[in-house]
């Protein structure tokens, strides 16, 4: 493989937190990498120094010469003034800036320099350019070009920055959290979109199931060093735990050489040094291997939520209009008790603001909701991280509760709890101006759980959380004994917890469906696929015959693959339907629907495949 991109020896720290220290690693055509590592570890700050954005204190970033680079940034940001359409022409790449003196020589008259560029613009086909950033804007869902960039949302302003990205063909890309602030039709569609394209990519992301279907290849920063894994998603796991059994394996031995060697090193008289300096010299790296700490992935935190009664609360003919913008129209909704509800939808269509109609945020313009007693909610909002930057991150949290009661009864104090949510006591003691901007949302996110709540509304909960916080949250949110609702646009997050969904398709039409996302996914498709059956026109006998009997005559090749065909496609058929009723018999769990739902596109994809040569063979 050519080798696009070379990390050599590269260290970075700020004072005295060191990041990683000489990491090594390539990028070669091809390749798409997925980068995982927990808040604060330095991911950001890795493609920053790729990209150019910061220097690193030693090591080397090397590119192959002439390489096409894109970095689409976590946060990416445009001159207000400007409109949607001129924020697709800021790329500095050669196409941008042949346009750009094009545009010039026009303007001054200057007809020496047009006649010179006119054949540099044939051979750069700059003439498409700007139909292809329509397009692409187009397919991102941005159609009014002319729009000022002041006027989007955070989401409309990432779908800018990637259509800027992807309309310059770079051949490696630097994507920093792309699934951040786009509703789940954007994240499909780039997912697909980056699966089939054979641009090499480095990618940082939360979005579990965008990993899995996009990147060859996961590298890891633990510990700061650099792991890796030739494979998806899936594949890094299982490696992953074998990784960190043997890594605990070693440590146990250590451990048991260190109280060896510490009786060694207490017996040895004062001027030991002289005496065996390679076994005091191999007493400190064990002692050093020893002290190596690995999390335990299976841990648990069973805390007793306050005690919720059996009415939860009622939505009664609640309707909300923003102008011309209809968010709901005579809703009525019935909440159960330790109901598990997720809430998906596009951008604009109303979950945030449906939210804060049921907190009392915000009022509905007609009919109410009605809250139980002994509800007590915990917000988790997308605006909600407000503090104190001079406060150390303990005090935050113990500024709420000293501690948390158990499920048996037992307390648990700030610390611990701190600590089992991924700060440890040196990071207890920081400062909050030191912290990363996924370690202030997990320390927010510590803020709402320790109040105790038993109705969680978590709004967004999964942006800018690392893949270690989101699976603990999970294991919390699957023995919470409360109610929840959850908006987000993580799919592997959503399929964990929610027990059914609400989906917001706009204009106040909201569907009610008994399943998970994937499940919601599958039956859509299901129903795409039979809708567009019935709009095809239906062919005669007569017709058929006709066309059969006007055919040209199949080579004995053909007409075997014919036959093969025949036989498979029904074949494939009824795997596809037992598939179907599997995942909508609802006695799956999350794994088996996971991977039952991997098959099934499998599956369509080899009938479209196999049907598609059917058809050509049967029209010949």
């Amino acid at each position: 493989m050519l080798p696009y991109l070379q990390i050599d020896n590269l260290t970075k720290s700020f004072g005295d937190l060191v990041l990683y220290r000489d990491i090594s690693f390539g990028v070669a055509q091809g390749q798409k990498i997925g980068l995982i590592a927990r808040n604060g570890a330095g991911k950001t700050t890795l493609l920053n120094m790729i990209g150019g954005k910061e220097s690193p204190d030693e090591g080397d970033v090397v590119f192959r010469n002439g390489l096409r680079v894109g970095y689409l940034e976590q946060s990416p940001q445009f001159q207000g003034d400007i409109t949607v359409l001129q924020a697709c022409f800021l790329s500095q790449n050669e196409t941008v800036s042949l346009i750009a003196d094009y545009e010039n020589a026009l303007l001054s008259n200057n007809f020496g320099k047009i006649e010179k560029l006119l054949p540099l613009m044939e051979h750069a086909k700059a003439w498409d350019y700007e139909r292809k950033a329509k397009q692409i804007l187009s397919q991102l869902k941005i159609n009014d070009f002319d729009r000022k960039i002041e006027t989007l949302s955070g989401g409309q302003i990432k779908r800018i920055a990637l259509a800027n990205l992807l309309i310059t063909e770079p051949e490696l890309i630097l994507l920093d959290e792309p699934t951040n602030h786009l509703d789940l039709e954007m994240i499909e569609w780039l997912e697909d979109y980056l699966k089939r394209s054979t641009i090499s990519i480095l990618l940082v992301t939360h979005d579990r199931y965008f990993l899995d279907a996009v990147c060859n290849e996961i590298i890891e920063i633990d510990n700061r060093q650099i792991y890796s894994y030739k494979g998806n998603y899936s594949y890094y796991l299982e490696k992953q735990s074998e990784r960190i059994a043997t890594t605990q394996a070693t440590i146990d031995h250590a451990n048991n050489l260190l109280r060896k060697e510490l009786d060694w090193m207490r017996r040895q008289p004062q001027a030991r040094a002289t005496k065996a300096k390679y076994r005091i010299d191999a007493f400190y790296e064990l002692e050093e291997k020893a002290k190596q700490k690995q999390d335990d992935p299976n841990i648990k935190l069973g805390i007793k939520s306050s005690y919720i009664g059996n009415k939860i609360f009622t939505a009664e003919h609640v309707s909300k209009t923003f102008g011309a913008i209809k968010i709901l129209d005579d809703f009525n909704y019935v909440f159960s008790r330790y109901e598990k509800l997720g809430i998906v939808g596009n951008n604009g269509t109303g979950k945030s603001s449906f939210i804060k109609m049921l907190t009392g945020e915000i009022p509905p313009d007609k009919g109410h909701f009605d809250i139980g007693e002994t509800v007590r909610f915990g917000y988790y909002s997308q605006d909600g991280l407000q503090f104190d930057e001079q406060m150390k991150v303990i005090d935050i949290v113990r500024n709420i509760a000293e501690y948390i009661t158990l499920g048996n009864g037992k307390l648990l104090s700030v610390s611990q709890f701190l600590n089992h949510f991924l700060f440890p006591p040196d990071k207890q003691h920081n400062y909050v101006f030191k912290l990363s901007g996924g370690e202030k949302r997990r320390l927010y996110l510590c803020t709402i759980l320790i109040k105790n709540p038993n109705f969680l509304i978590l709004d967004e909960p999964t942006n800018d959380l690392d893949i270690a916080t989101l699976n603990i949250l999970e294991e919390y949110l699957i023995d919470f004994k409360g109610c929840a609702i959850v908006i987000s646009h993580d799919r592997y997050f959503l399929d964990k917890i929610i027990d059914h969904l609400l989906v917001f398709h706009g204009n106040a039409e909201i569907q009610d469906f008994p399943g998970n996302y994937t499940q919601y996914r599958l039956q859509k498709s299901q129903q795409e696929k039979e809708n567009s059956r019935q709009v095809e026109k239906p062919v005669t006998e007569k017709q058929n015959y006709r066309q059969v009997s006007d055919k040209k005559k199949l080579t004995y090749r053909e007409q075997k693959e014919l036959e093969t065909l025949e036989k498979e496609i029904p074949s494939l058929e009824a795997e596809k339907s037992n598939l179907e009723n599997l995942m909508n018999s609802g006695m799956l769990s999350v794994e088996e629907i996971t991977r039952k739902s991997t098959r099934y596109s499998e599956l369509l994809q080899e009938i479209d495949e196999k049907t598609m040569r059917w058809m050509e063979l049967s029209d010949v």
